[in-house]
């Protein structure tokens, strides 16, 4: 009978919380505060990568302007340099609390400026001279910039204070599936929940379920997330903490085999990321799949396949370890992007049950494969963390393994007009190469103490 993913999942959230049986009461059973953490993390994300940008595609904003909201992803490429902070003031469970707090009144600040804005820009408009309510509108902005910032120092406490509460890299490793999974139902939430809100309360009232539903988060976070953090000793001078400022950094770099290390990370997912790049266009353009169609097939046949994809790769690795479970997930996460490559040769027609039904498995196939590698790049990033600057070397090595996506996030198109999606796809492979390679000679923290012990020597 198949190992079914609630079953993986059940079986190593029980063996994590039996072996966390010894430790204090505030540390046991973290099942709960892990899920509304990383459902926290994915929130803000899709409120401003995702919900904003249908808002303003609704209310007639020009598509090449539409592009320039990709820069929104600056923020978490680049929140490593303010990292940190993080380790060097407070506590990272204050910072966390503080951070949603700020998010709660932004979020409702959109709401705000969303119901003052236009509900439609002349069509071909070019600038908002004459448009009433144009100053709401550039507010929206406004504010949307700085809650990326915000939002991505957001994801820095949460990763630190995970790391700081689960301290052990294999029991890290147990609950990595449940990381996945809880951000993913952020995504679904809100672009199904959220999205629905705006047809029925319009898109103020979309922004204001955003905002009430982080402010449950932060109640909810306020009474129950464990108080096992000391503040960092006060009273140091200037110099002291530049000194530690940049020691955050240099001490990550000095890992064994950094540069190694830096490549695998950069790469790790590059395939995908191609891929990932033109997905929707192809599905819609290419093969002709319905926007109703798609609403279940990506929405929730292949967000549930990515969850179940997170949630066997986090079993194999903390039943196997990392090293020994890195390679068969590596390439069955790679080896998918030919199952599209085939796809764009065949155009099976989405008219038919049995096209759609092919469309449907290769998709689910590749969500779930993807899922495989997520955990795997988490896992090592948090094995290349020293315990000294956990937020911010885990800040410092997610930001690099996202510079693959902002990059093609914008190319991809241009690569499928010059060439077609076949090509495209073909490209995704030799993308995945390179962090095969290096796989080779990547040397893997041993399951039993965390990453940086080179550094520490």
């Amino acid at each position: 009978m198949p190992l079914s993913a609630s079953h993986v999942y059940s079986d190593t959230v029980l063996r994590a919380n039996r072996k966390m049986s010894d430790a204090p009461k505030a540390q046991r059973s973290p099942t709960t505060w892990v899920s509304s953490l990383y459902f926290a993390e994915g929130l803000p994300y899709m409120l401003i990568r995702y919900l904003s940008s249908v808002y303003l595609t609704d209310i007639g904003v020009k598509e090449s302007y539409l592009g320039f909201l990709n820069f929104l992803g600056i923020p978490w490429n680049a929140k490593f340099l303010w990292a940190p902070a993080i380790d060097l003031f407070g506590t990272k469970r204050g910072w966390l609390l503080r951070i949603e707090a700020v998010l709660v009144v932004g979020t409702l600040a959109l709401a705000l400026l969303a119901m003052l804005g236009p509900t439609a820009l002349p069509p071909g408009a070019i600038d908002l001279a004459g448009v009433e309510g144009a100053w709401a509108l550039r507010g929206f902005l406004g504010v949307l910039l700085a809650l990326a910032f915000i939002a991505a120092t957001h994801d820095v406490a949460i990763d630190g204070y995970y790391m700081e509460v689960i301290s052990d890299p294999t029991e890290q490793a147990a609950y990595t599936g449940l990381r996945v999974m809880t951000y993913r139902f952020a995504v679904i939430f809100a672009k199904s929940i959220l999205v629905a809100a705006a047809g029925v309360f319009a898109w103020s009232g979309a922004f204001l379920c955003g905002a009430a539903t982080l402010a449950l988060l932060l109640v909810f976070h306020s009474f129950y997330l464990p108080r096992v953090e000391s503040t960092p000793e006060a009273g140091r001078s200037s110099a002291a903490l530049l000194k530690e400022y940049g020691l955050a950094f240099s001490s990550w770099l000095r890992q064994d085999r950094v540069g190694v290390a830096l490549l695998f990370i950069v790469t790790y997912k590059l395939g995908d990321e191609v891929l990932f790049s033109m997905n929707t266009p192809f599905l819609m353009r290419e093969l002709g799949v319905s926007k109703v169609q798609l609403s279940w097939l990506a929405g929730i046949l292949g967000s549930t396949a990515s969850i179940a994809g997170s949630l066997v790769s986090a079993w194999a690795i903390r039943r196997f370890g990392l090293r020994r479970a890195v390679w068969p997930l590596t390439l069955a996460m790679n080896l998918n992007l030919w199952a599209y490559v085939w796809l764009a040769d065949a155009h099976p027609d989405p008219g038919t049950t049995v096209g759609l039904g092919i469309i449907a498995a290769v998709h689910a196939y590749e969500q779930f494969a993807a899922g495989l590698g997520n955990a795997v790049l988490v896992v090592y990033i948090m094995r290349t963390c020293m315990p000294r600057f956990k937020a911010a070397h885990y800040a410092i090595a997610s930001a690099i393994s996202s510079v693959g996506s902002s990059l093609f996030g914008g190319f991809g198109g241009v690569i499928v007009e010059a060439t077609s999606y076949l090509h495209l796809f073909v490209l995704a492979f030799v993308a995945a190469v390179p962090s095969m390679v290096c796989l080779l000679f990547l040397r893997i923290p041993d399951e039993g103490h965390p990453a940086a012990t080179q550094a520490r020597r």
